[in-house]
């Protein structure tokens, strides 16, 4: 645990991390390894400021939405569950609008119509989201996880990517318990109509969420160009969302761990709590 007056962050990973456990052979392991690396990327965005070890833990899950397979599966092999993620998800992009037929040939489709940068991010998003929003016993364990590690390590503040916003606001709903300051969603796909938005745990009412009850405050930070956070801004279909930052991390790389956890508008938002 970190020092009095001191912030303690819990970090939620995103897709693709895997290979972190294969690597550590521990979800232990894992955690531990991305949490020097969140560390690292963080202490650029602040300044160098503090003494570079801001995270307490991060939540690892990624082991639990796979069967043991090394990478995720290609698209032309992804099941109907997955095939429809990358289907709708291709909607939310803009693409397949006149795509009509059987799922497999929607996505023998799309490899043709997806640049380097959107398949392989399409790779490993598609079944990993619909592993976590299909499967309910997978979907509970990952939960767990979240909420064991927030429980053991209480944060006042929980930075979530990704796949990891989705998993950590159900978490949050699902223990009341559970109460942090503020927490930060990094290229969230939480909006994602027909994807994530409508399937989310508990529902939406009447076309809006809400901010979890034990969430003191809430921030959205989104790349302009991010193609898992569609849409980039969360105030249109969250009540409780406090702030959003629209950025530019890099037209390449939009969507990492390492760019957000580097981007300067986590600043002024994590200043108060290194004191």
């Amino acid at each position: 645990m970190r020092e009095a007056g001191v912030a303690v962050i819990v970090g939620v990973h995103g897709i693709g991390k895997y290979d972190y456990f294969q690597e550590a052979g521990s979800a232990a392991g894992a955690a531990e390894a991305m949490r020097v690396k969140w560390d690292r990327y963080l202490h650029a965005a602040l300044g160098g400021k503090g003494d570079g070890h801001y995270f307490s833990e991060i939540a690892y899950f990624s082991h639990l939405l796979r069967d043991g397979e090394a990478r995720a599966r290609s698209l032309a092999a992804m099941d109907a569950p997955a095939q429809q993620v990358l289907l709708e998800w291709a909607r939310n992009r803009g693409l397949g609008e006149q795509v009509t037929g059987a799922l497999r040939a929607f996505t023998g489709w799309l490899l043709t119509a997806l640049d380097a940068r959107s398949t392989a991010f399409a790779e490993l998003f598609a079944p990993e989201v619909a592993a976590y929003l299909t499967d309910v016993a997978r979907r509970e364990r990952c939960r767990q996880a979240v909420a064991e590690t927030v429980r053991r390590n209480r944060p006042k503040v929980v930075i979530a990517h990704s796949l990891g916003s989705v998993v950590t606001y159900e978490t949050l709903w699902a223990n009341p318990d559970l109460r942090i300051e503020l927490l930060i969603t990094l290229g969230s796909p939480l909006g994602m109509r027909n994807v994530v938005f409508e399937r989310l745990l508990p529902a939406p009412i009447n076309g809006r969420g809400e901010r979890p009850p034990g969430v003191a405050r809430w921030v959205n930070i989104a790349d302009k160009d991010d193609i898992a956070a569609i849409p980039p801004g969360l105030g249109g279909c969250f009540t409780g969302v406090d702030a959003e930052e629209l950025v530019n991390l890099d037209w390449l790389d939009f969507h990492t761990a390492e760019k957000y956890l580097g981007c300067p508008a986590l600043d002024p938002h994590l200043r108060p709590f290194l004191a």
